[in-house]
């Protein structure tokens, strides 16, 4: 995971990194882009000191994947921060009292676990109500997986604004369109009491996210897809 800088100047970020790239990156960029100019993906770190929210988060959901694989909690959570190291280039972690990591790096971590939980199917029951249903990586994650963002049921994809009466869905271009995944339930109870009200009342600060085409595609939302510069 690189690292960096960010500055706003003239209506854009200018972005420096920690680490100046080397001659293999500009190969591999030129293969990618054609060109040295590349899409980065970049969030701003927040450097308080991991949350206790996020240490039960973490471990809660060891016990479902212990409850799911028989692997003892002690050597899944080795596991998940050998994968951090890893990922991370080098860099170490750890969610005991005494943490020194930031809340950034341990929401890195806990990402992993939930793509994790996602990929394979993990039955969730300890760290269920702790997931962090308003953050766009988990929403993804719902959405790729087709999971209801409240109850983890099977869903549909959810367009947040109203895409109104009469027109073709198979005729939209999805990219362009917030979108979350919610079961039937909970797909009608949000158009029944509206998207304020539903915030509210499962405690989201957010919800809805737009979604790249590549996705859409694979978990078989057909649309008119434009390619774009």
């Amino acid at each position: 995971m690189a690292t960096g800088k960010a500055v706003w100047r003239d209506g854009y970020w200018i972005i420096k990194p920690d680490e100046q790239p080397t001659e293999a990156t500009f190969e591999r960029l030129g293969t990618w882009n054609g060109s040295e100019v590349a899409e980065v993906e970049f969030q701003f770190a927040d450097p308080r000191r991991a949350r206790p929210k996020q240490r039960a988060l973490f471990f809660a959901l060891l016990q479902d994947i212990w409850r799911w694989s028989g692997e003892p909690v002690d050597w899944l959570k080795e596991y998940f921060y050998a994968r951090y190291t890893i990922r991370t280039q080098g860099d170490e972690i750890s969610l005991a009292n005494d943490t020194s990591n930031s809340v950034t790096e341990a929401r890195y971590l806990l990402d992993d676990v939930v793509e994790f939980i996602f990929e394979y199917d993990v039955p969730i029951r300890s760290g269920y109500m702790l997931l962090p249903r308003d953050e766009s990586s988990f929403q993804y994650q719902c959405i790729k997986h087709r999971k209801c963002l409240i109850c983890g049921r099977h869903a549909d994809i959810n367009h947040i604004d109203e895409v109104g009466m009469g027109r073709n869905r198979n005729h939209l271009d999805h990219t362009q369109a917030r979108l979350s995944a919610l079961c039937r339930e909970h797909h009608q109870e949000f158009h029944q009491i509206g998207y304020q009200s539903f915030c509210i009342k499962y405690k989201l600060t957010g919800m809805g996210i737009k979604v790249d085409k590549e996705t859409l595609k694979r978990i078989g939302l057909q649309g008119i897809y434009k390619e774009r510069d």
